[in-house]
């Protein structure tokens, strides 16, 4: 997933703003992670410019066109 989420993030810059959570005991990852209920990796959650949650979070892999299409769809 890693490659896939590094490309993705240069195609969307300065229009998305990707955050990642590292399980590897980050203090602001683990901020993140416990303020969107994170509990497996990978999850993605996708948030809109108002700081609201855009649909259920994606837990566990998924394929490029469901991504792109979240990212899309945030506004």
């Amino acid at each position: 997933m890693k490659p896939l989420v590094e490309r993705l993030e240069k195609e969307y810059a300065g229009k998305v703003e990707f955050r990642r959570y590292v399980d590897s005991g980050d203090p602001i990852g683990d901020k993140l992670a416990q303020q969107f209920n994170v509990q497996y990796v990978p999850t993605f959650v996708f948030v809109d410019a108002d700081g609201g949650v855009s649909g259920q979070p994606i837990v566990g892999g998924v394929d490029e066109a469901t991504l792109r299409q979240r990212l899309d769809a945030l506004k």
